[in-house]
């Protein structure tokens, strides 16, 4: 949907603020909070439906709302004073103050119709389904935590990512193994399980020597791939990631335990309206939208089982290659979210600094998963394709 109003044009589809024909960025739940006061039209937005919609139900102080009113009114080029745009109505709730024009979405781009899902074997006899589309260079997706191939194709999380990769590159990825579309009930969690699984997936695919993109636990998976097979590798960039797994780490403040991970995907897995697997899926995404959240649940509860999500976790809390770092040869670019929940900031910086030569890129951003609508996911993707795209 497309709200029009003073000099602002708020299309919802493409999570996109317009004034006066410049975009504007705003963070995910002030967008949303706008949103939700356009399609009143006009009509008193009261403070309990605000927390109904925008926070879900939790429990927010007047203060933490009228700071996101307060965001919403700068971005539309109104303030508390002069309530030209956005009007509060004293103990009552907010409203719009302009009239508000609205018109469908704007016509959306026929999708292309989803890359053919293939199989390899791996050596232990495991299926992985890996797929392949745009064009160029070749560049190695490593599988991660959570992948789908056919409904990442569409989801409003990981599609901008894919594609905006396929307009600079032949992309490959694949689904792990006990995830998505590969073979679900395995026992080998092993990282050279899945070291083995990245060559299977490249030797099917008929690839010699290529980059890798690698986020999260692929992190070590790329790293322990390139030191046992170093000609293979051109470049990395390494996204989000860790070179020792959460047990054998000394927590940081606030570090979330393995325990307590393990404790939400128990709680709530497979449920679209678990708050565990919300609470859990939060973690990871906690600037996503509302859509993005509930694919990013919907994704999660249909690439692996309850059982097979906290073995997964379990396998990958485990992982170090910490002996292996300075083995690696090939140019590596490092890049962390300095908020991320997942694996600390720290992990990032020890990775730049171990593994020789390798670029740091610290991105300001809170979400383990990039999100499209913050600044921080072009930075990533630009570096992306610059670095990998060298010769």
């Amino acid at each position: 949907m497309i709200y029009r109003f003073a000099d602002c044009v708020l299309d919802t589809a493409r999570q996109e603020l317009r004034r006066g024909g410049a975009p504007v960025h705003v963070e995910p739940q002030v967008f949303r909070l706008l949103a939700l006061l356009s399609a009143s039209g006009g009509a008193m937005v009261s403070k309990e439906e605000l927390i109904t919609q925008v926070w879900e139900g939790l429990n927010v102080s007047d203060a933490t709302i009228s700071a996101r009113i307060n965001a919403v009114r700068r971005a539309v080029g109104d303030d508390g004073t002069a309530q030209r745009v956005i009007r509060t109505l004293p103990k009552r709730g907010f409203q719009v103050a302009v009239p508000v024009d609205r018109e469908g979405a704007a016509p959306a781009r026929e999708a292309p119709a989803a890359p053919p899902v293939r199989f390899a074997v791996a050596t232990d006899g495991e299926r992985i389904a890996y797929a392949s589309h745009g064009q160029g260079p070749p560049l190695m997706r490593v599988g991660h935590w959570l992948s789908h191939l056919e409904l990442d194709w569409e989801s409003p999380v990981w599609q901008p990512l894919i594609a905006r990769l396929g307009e600079h590159f032949t992309l490959y990825r694949y689904d792990l193994r006990g995830t998505g579309l590969s073979t679900r009930d395995t026992r080998n969690l092993t990282l050279d399980a899945f070291v083995e699984d990245l060559r299977t997936v490249a030797d099917a695919a008929g690839l010699e020597r290529f980059p890798i993109f690698a986020a999260s636990q692929a992190v070590p998976v790329a790293i322990r791939f390139a030191a046992r097979y170093p000609a293979r590798v051109s470049r990395m960039v390494l996204y989000g990631g860790y070179a020792v797994g959460r047990v054998f780490r000394t927590p940081l403040p606030g570090e979330v335990d393995e325990d307590t991970v393990l404790g939400l995907i128990r709680a709530g897995w497979g449920r679209q309206d678990s708050a565990f697997l919300n609470a859990f899926t939060a973690l990871f995404v906690p600037d996503a939208t509302l859509e993005q959240v509930r694919n990013f649940v919907r994704i999660q509860s249909e690439s692996i089982s309850a059982e097979n999500a906290a073995r997964l976790r379990q396998a990958v809390d485990r992982f170090s290659v910490e002996e292996e770092l300075t083995e690696i040869r090939a140019p590596v670019l490092v890049a962390h979210a300095r908020d991320d929940a997942i694996h600390p900031l720290s992990q990032g910086q020890m990775l730049a600094a171990r593994l020789p030569g390798a670029e740091f890129m610290m991105l300001d951003s809170r979400n383990h998963a990039p999100l499209p609508q913050e600044e921080s996911w072009s930075r990533l993707v630009d570096a992306v394709i610059g670095f990998c795209g060298e010769k």
